[in-house]
């Protein structure tokens, strides 16, 4: 209640013997009262919606979930990758590349180049802004003696942004949800969640003998999990697979941490676009509209819905209708197997 509702509440359970008229005393007096239990009500609504996790956000979340769980929130990771160096001289930990929009990068390790080379680099910001594609660090903005030219012949990758809210107050609901306790299924698809970089993960026991668990993984990006993300989990729950229990997984049990197996999804269609639209935006605004919709099925969904990728081309910005759908050459839903997770192949508007 506000002051206003108050003051009226405490004049009512005021005997009428009393003149309760604005500006005499017993009305002035009970306005005072009012004031300060509005403050107290406005305190005690604060702190009932800090007690729900659901209104919780930023670092109020945070601290919620880890005191009462222990869960916390993973951090963003720097995307990694290789160049090519040409030239002759020393790349040394710390000289800087970059791209031509200015994303920079950095050696992290100390090599002599002859004539040509290649050298590890990670990105300098943390997050997805450092997965840049083939080709792009092109620039070197500290010149480096006898190095003359510099390019990545691959895209840098397993840059992840921080673990968003929803996704942590998931991983805390599927906490309390499916307890995790003595190295049962769920404690292992929590101990794989909680690596930076993995967007879910399936757990499939004995699936390679007696005492055995394998954990497919596959990244926030809701693709397969790299080499060196698959890594950083099975070093985590059971290094080396050997089951010394020298991690968190229990002694005795063989852990495999596998990749997912990508099932490219490739799309033949037509359309009609709407006026002031190019072919070229068509399509890509149709690549994003069907890989959000893969994303959302990953690791959720047993197929690709048919139907659904049409309401996705539908629903693209620029489409106004489209006809003659095929979906890896056929006009029906294309199944998705345990370990597999659907990603976008290609995309062809005729």
């Amino acid at each position: 209640m506000d002051e206003s509702e108050l003051h009226n509440q405490l004049l009512s359970n005021l005997s009428d013997d009393y003149d309760k008229t604005t500006g005499y005393l017993p009305s002035d007096l009970l306005k005072s009262i009012s004031i300060v239990l509005a403050g107290l009500y406005a305190k005690l609504d604060s702190v009932e919606q800090l007690i729900d996790v659901d209104n919780l956000t930023g670092e109020k979340l945070e601290q919620f979930i880890e005191q009462r769980t222990g869960i916390t929130k993973t951090k963003a990771t720097n995307s990694v990758g290789v160049i090519t160096v040409n030239g002759n001289g020393q790349i040394n930990i710390g000289d800087l590349f970059e791209t031509k929009g200015g994303i920079q990068f950095q050696a992290i390790e100390t090599k002599l180049i002859t004539t040509t080379g290649t050298v590890n680099i990670e990105a300098s910001q943390s997050g997805s802004v450092g997965n840049v594609p083939a080709n792009q660090i092109v620039q070197i903005p500290v010149t480096i003696s006898g190095i003359t030219s510099i390019k990545n012949p691959a895209a840098t990758h397993d840059g992840f942004d921080a673990e968003t809210d929803d996704s942590l107050r998931d991983r805390y609901y599927l906490a309390l949800k499916t307890p995790a306790t003595s190295g049962n299924q769920y404690h292992y698809l929590q101990w794989a969640k909680s690596i930076a970089g993995v967007g879910d993960a399936k757990v499939f026991p004995l699936e390679q003998g007696d005492n055995t668990v394998e954990v497919v993984i596959i990244d926030q990006n809701k693709q397969p999990a790299s080499t060196s993300l698959v890594a950083s989990v099975q070093e985590y729950i059971d290094p080396n697979s050997a089951g010394l229990g020298s991690e968190v997984a229990p002694i005795g049990c063989f852990c495999y941490v596998t990749a997912a197996i990508a099932l490219s999804i490739n799309v033949q269609v037509s359309v009609t676009k709407s006026a002031g639209y190019t072919d070229a935006d068509v399509l890509t605004n149709v690549q994003a509209s069907i890989t959000a919709y893969l994303k959302e099925v990953a690791f959720k969904s047993t197929y690709v819905s048919y139907a659904k990728l049409g309401e996705a081309i539908l629903n693209s910005v620029g489409v106004e209708d489209y006809s003659g759908l095929t979906v890896n050459s056929q006009t029906d839903n294309v199944n998705i197997a345990d370990k597999e997770v659907a990603i976008l192949g290609g995309v062809t508007i005729v």
